[in-house]
């Protein structure tokens, strides 16, 4: 009886392999794994027959419900006009309360931060009672030091006042809170939800074609453009299967760039996970699976060059099953495809679990709404300032759009597709390049759209004043806990390091690649990180930090280049992130202490003891075994204990001095401030190796 696949059964009834495996079980009672699953012949012939009489009913259904839908809209609509009226009420009411609150006597009203010595003046007390009991509150600041809110309240209170957060600098603090709120708020009532592409990360080990089989798909040549032939940077493409859109994300594959492969995944829906059919499962390989399992994403593997004569798609499965991932065609639910990017066998039917896949996941966005999503890449261009290259993963981004990425800021001036032409809309799963932003964000910070771009700049300003005062809290906070530490840290030598990349990515890549290579011996320390050309600025900071400074895919500018020579700074520039660790593991190994090993080099006798006036004790010897030589060390041996250790006043065979005596000899020595020799003692003679540190 012949068989036939859920999704050509689908595809023939025009509806979802979803909605195709729900119908099996409830109406027939067969259970149906995934899309690939089989039933027969006459199951299906019955189920056309069945869709057949619905589809006449569903037809008359349909005006009914689109005509309820728009009714419901429209009662949802002034629902959220009235639920913002009563927030602003509500906001209004705390405002007023708080003022209540405030009119207290002995106020001091103060800014987010201030100074130590501005605080003292504002409490007439001397600096170094304000110092005393900011130490209480274990803190280490001096009299010209800033300090947070929240560190001045305490101290204030201590001396009998009350502290107050001005007004303005309060409502600057909480604009961001209640833009938080009302992002929550329009969540959890997302309406105008419509069908979104797929994102689609390509995952796998080096050199097993991952660039090359997006490049199959799209008809285009990324991998020229890189060094080594190896992508450095993720890239994002929009293309289109059988009319539907596809979002590809092709994330690098060496093993430093984990975490922007990590960061793929988490805003990935489906990963196509490259496997070369020559060469198997690799550690990248695994590496890329963990990241999957852990985002719980599903998985389609491409067993890529099947063009090769070695390939064995059978050994790839097999090792497959070591990692819990079974194929569908054995039994499981991964879904395995023999591709090849070289002669484009099997694109199609990869292409076509794509979409299936999609289809049973239920992918929606609501593209009316604000848009919302996640930086990709991020880069600082000579010609046009900042460029980002977001992808919408909610809502419709538009030109003229005010937006927030982290702690940047920005009005959308232009808006460029993944093939360089101008848009002025993006909706849900569509990446774009866009430029307006006033710094270059970090590769994976989240973005919003908000009302205009004032209030992008103050949740930004707040932002930054938040992650400031962070690291202000952090860098001087001491306690019993860490003081200890920190002043063992002294004994620990430490490598600085000043990253700059082309790319946002390649920094935050680099940054953890080059922290990871720290030892108990040395610790490795990235000071700074920044995106575009090595500049003045960044040598000077290299200078007064004793560091080095690292360039990926960036070069110094001529400034740079006269500064750094000027003050023997090093400049290290690379375009292949390998050799970039191997020289900072380089570094490292130069200033490891050097070990040294004992190595012994012969044994002498002592035979007859002379007793010289103004000269002292010449021991005559007979040389054991190996060799003595004139700047040897040694140990004199008196029945197996060692009395004295020096070094070699005189060696002499006859009258000459020699520089060694080989086995076998006879000669005579004497052993620097040491006169008590005595017949029988043997003599050790040695050197101390330098040993190179190991590799690290």
């Amino acid at each position: 009886m012949s068989k036939l696949r859920i999704y050509e059964l689908a595809k023939e009834l025009e509806i979802s392999s979803k909605e195709l495996i729900t119908v099996l079980l409830e109406e027939f009672g067969i259970e149906a794994k995934n899309h690939m699953s089989v039933i027969d012949e006459e199951d299906g012939d019955l189920i056309k027959e069945l869709y057949s009489e619905k589809k006449t009913s569903d037809e008359d259904k349909k005006e009914i419900v689109e005509e309820y839908e728009e009714l419901v809209n429209e009662d949802i609509k002034k629902q959220e006009r009235k639920n913002s009226k009563i927030k602003r009420g509500t906001n209004d009411k705390r405002d007023e309360d708080k003022k209540i609150e405030n009119s207290v006597d002995e106020v001091i009203e103060l800014e987010g931060t201030i100074v130590v010595k501005d605080l003292a003046e504002k409490l007439k007390k001397p600096a170094t009672e304000v110092i005393k009991a900011l130490i209480f509150e274990g803190v280490m600041a001096n009299m010209n030091q800033e300090i947070d809110f929240n560190i001045a309240e305490k101290v204030i209170e201590k001396f009998g006042s009350l502290a107050v957060l001005k007004e303005a600098e309060a409502g600057k603090l909480a604009a961001e809170e209640v833009y938080a709120e009302s992002i929550e708020d329009s969540e959890e009532n997302e309406e105008n939800e419509e069908k979104r592409p797929p994102i689609v990360t390509v995952m796998g080990h080096v050199d097993h074609g991952k660039t090359s089989l997006l490049d199959a798909i799209k008809h285009s040549k990324v991998t020229s453009t890189e060094a080594g032939g190896i992508t450095q940077h993720i890239g994002a493409y929009t293309v289109d299967v059988n009319g539907e859109k596809v979002t590809f994300l092709d994330t690098p594959g060496h093993e430093a760039f984990t975490a922007m492969r990590a960061r793929g995944a988490q805003i990935t829906d489906i990963v196509i996970l490259v496997v070369a059919a020559d060469d198997g499962i690799m550690p990248q390989t695994v590496e890329a699976i963990n990241h999957c399992k852990a985002a719980k994403v599903p998985m389609i593997v491409a067993i890529n060059k099947m063009d090769r004569p070695a390939a064995n798609p059978d050994k790839v499965k097999q090792e497959l099953t070591e990692h819990g991932l079974l194929s569908e065609d054995w039994g499981g639910d991964t879904i395995c495809v023999p591709v090849s990017a070289h002669t484009r066998e099997g694109l199609d039917t990869l292409l076509e679990m794509v979409i299936l896949t999609s289809e049973m996941l239920e992918l929606n966005a609501n593209p009316k709404r604000n848009a919302k999503g996640t930086v990709i890449e991020a880069k600082l261009d000579k010609g046009r300032g900042p460029l980002a290259t977001l992808l919408v993963q909610n809502g419709t981004l538009s030109t003229g759009d005010s937006i927030i990425v982290g702690t940047t800021y920005g009005r959308i001036r232009a808006m460029l597709d993944d093939k360089g032409k101008k848009i002025k809309a993006a909706g849900p799963s569509i990446p774009v390049e866009v430029l307006g932003l006033s710094e270059v964000p970090a590769a994976g910070d989240r973005f919003i759209v908000v009302k205009d771009e004032k209030t992008a700049r103050n949740m930004a300003e707040s932002r930054k004043e938040k992650i400031r005062q962070e690291n202000f809290q952090s860098s001087n906070r001491v306690s019993m806990e860490n003081l200890y530490s920190q002043i063992q840290e002294g004994k620990v030598k430490e490598l600085s390091v000043i990253v700059k990349a082309d790319v946002q990515g390649s920094v935050e890549a680099i940054r953890q690649s080059i922290e990871k290579l720290s030892t108990d011996n040395v610790k490795v320390r990235v000071i700074h990180g920044g995106v575009g050309a090595i500049t003045e600025t960044d040598v000077s900071l290299a200078y007064a930090s004793n560091a080095i400074i690292i360039g990926f895919n960036v070069r110094p500018d001529n400034n740079a280049i006269a500064v750094g020579e000027r003050d023997n700074v090093e400049i290290k520039t690379y375009r292949i992130i390998y050799n970039a660790l191997d020289d900072i593991k380089a570094a490292m190994m130069g200033m490891l202490e050097p070990e040294y090993k004992e190595v012994v080099l012969g044994r002498v006798e002592v035979r007859a003891v002379y007793k010289i006036s103004n000269v002292g004790t010449i021991a005559g010897c007979y040389v054991l075994n190996g060799k003595i030589t004139r700047n040897s060390s040694v140990r004199v041996l008196r029945q197996g204990i060692v009395i004295f250790e020096s070094t070699l006043a005189s060696l002499k065979r006859f009258k000459d001095d020699v520089k060694e005596a080989a086995a076998g000899f006879e000669c005579g020595l004497s052993v620097e401030k040491f006169n008590d020799i005595k017949e029988g003692d043997i003599i050790e003679a040695y050197t101390m190796e330098e040993i190179k540190p190991k590799q690290i």
